[in-house]
């Protein structure tokens, strides 16, 4: 089927102020942006030389991702949070080129997004390929839209994409709140992948990059490991290897990679517990953290673990990932512990 999209029509297009989805569209090559995206853009750029080396970073991790989901996990729905502008190897490309069955909703806050949702993105006869225009900061907005009532199936295992969008949220937007939301009305068996810009591996060149979107009032909100990870994850099942930069998750090459400091983006993939757990209500993100804590005391005791044992328990039971049993290793972010 070809694609479709919220039928009501979204506020007219600001070009005066820049975009983040227009910005990363300027920062992959593409065409789709105003001179106040690029204005913003170079800003950033001007402070951190290595911003496009680590955004395009992020985006092949995407399409290893949905390979991922699509040829080896079995996923055959996708709902994706902050799509940004159609770019090569979107996502409902690279589903359906493992399943071309696979049904995708595509969702982002820029009416600029909606106008070239509507006009690009097609879909396999077998599939679905379709755009909502809502925001992460209201997901029961998302979660009740007919568009994505009608294409997702919420019975069967959903793949929830939240790749380069969890840092637009500052605390005070909740996004804990937004992600508990979204991964409450998924089934058990769905999947979260995510990822998130730091300041861990150089601070002064990504600090001076943020600083341009501030100023230009555009949230951003760096996180390093251990705050992704708590945010995203937490009472999920990690996907090896875990937490790590994007260009560390499952690489396609085994040559050389970008340095952390020109990738300085953190990415993972996690599964919603088949397990239900008992004393709260089944499927909620209350559930799935009290049973990977109650899961982190048992292995505490039973598991032989490697010689960072004490301390990753410890850590994994504080952040109530008891599932993830996650170590260190080196600046590159948080590995399965073997």
């Amino acid at each position: 089927m070809t694609d479709s999209a919220a039928d009501v029509p979204g506020p007219e297009i600001d070009t005066s102020r820049p975009h983040p989805a227009r910005m990363y569209d300027y920062y992959i090559g593409g065409k789709n942006h105003f001179a106040a995206d690029r204005e913003t853009a170079e800003r950033a750029l001007a402070s951190w030389p290595a911003g496009r080396t680590g955004l395009r970073e992020n985006r092949r991790f995407l399409g290893r991702v949905v390979r991922y989901l699509a040829a080896e996990a079995g996923i055959r729905q996708f709902l994706d949070i902050g799509s940004g502008l159609p770019a090569s190897n979107n996502v409902h490309e690279v589903a359906q080129a493992s399943a071309p069955s696979s049904r995708i909703v595509y969702v982002d806050n820029d009416p600029l997004v909606l106008a070239h949702a509507r006009a690009l993105l097609t879909s396999s006869p077998e599939g679905r390929a379709a755009y909502v225009q809502a925001d992460l900061r209201d997901p029961r907005s998302i979660l009740s839209s007919p568009v994505v009532r009608e294409v997702l199936d919420f019975s069967k295992p959903v793949a929830l994409m939240l790749v380069a969008v969890l840092h637009f949220l500052h605390d005070e937007d909740k996004p804990d709140e937004a992600l508990g939301a979204l991964l409450d009305a998924l089934p058990h068996g769905s999947y979260l992948a995510a990822s998130h810009i730091t300041l861990e591996h150089d601070p002064v060149a990504l600090g001076g990059g943020q600083q341009a979107y501030l100023d230009a009032g555009i949230t951003m909100h760096s996180r390093d490991a251990d705050q992704f990870a708590r945010l995203a994850f937490s009472g999920l099942e990690m996907v090896p290897p875990g937490v790590v930069l994007v260009s560390e998750w499952r690489p396609d090459a085994t040559g050389p990679r970008p340095t952390p400091a020109e990738v300085s983006c953190y990415g993972g993939v996690a599964r919603k517990p088949l397990r239900a757990s008992g004393g709260v209500r089944p499927g909620t993100r209350q559930a799935l953290i009290a049973e990977s804590r109650a899961m982190a005391r048992e292995t505490a005791i039973k598991s032989p673990w490697t010689e960072t044992r004490a301390k990753s328990v410890s850590r994994a039971s504080r952040l109530g990932r008891g599932r993830v049993r996650c170590r260190r290793r080196g600046r590159r972010g948080w590995r399965r512990a073997g």
